[in-house]
């Protein structure tokens, strides 16, 4: 009985630390794959306005992730290496998250005192594409 009384403990804290970075795992995966599709949109040569920002919160959205002003999605136009000496032009998308853990953080309130325990941990995804020339 007391062996159980030491171990449950311990061990409900193992699988729910499996399934918080399991959340976290699968979160990042979809913002790499929003990052990716916002670039896709950023490298066209005729892009609408906006439309790597909406495509971004359009692909967060369909992955179950909220997508409120609390996501950032920046584009920046950089030079890409293309080997052999060669450059090109291309564009970076950016994408950052707040991602908090549902059970881990309260817990960690509970034992550590302090204002950055309870905070977000802010996701971030960069891709960068080659742009698409029009001819």
């Amino acid at each position: 009985m007391i062996e159980a009384a030491m171990t449950l403990p311990l061990l409900l804290f193992i699988c729910i630390g499996i399934i918080e970075f399991g959340r976290l795992y699968q979160t990042w995966q979809v913002l790499t794959n929003a990052a990716r599709e916002g670039a896709r949109i950023a490298v066209l040569p005729t892009q609408p306005t906006g439309g790597v920002n909406a495509r971004v919160r359009q692909y967060l959205q369909s992955g179950s992730l909220k997508s409120d002003s609390s996501v950032g999605v920046t584009t920046s136009v950089v030079t890409v290496d293309i080997g052999s000496g060669g450059t090109a032009s291309g564009t970076k998308v950016t994408v950052t998250y707040p991602f908090t853990f549902m059970v881990l953080q309260p817990i960690a309130q509970l034992v550590v005192s302090g204002s950055a325990v309870g905070a977000p941990i802010t996701l971030t995804a960069t891709t960068t594409m080659r742009n698409e020339t029009q001819f």
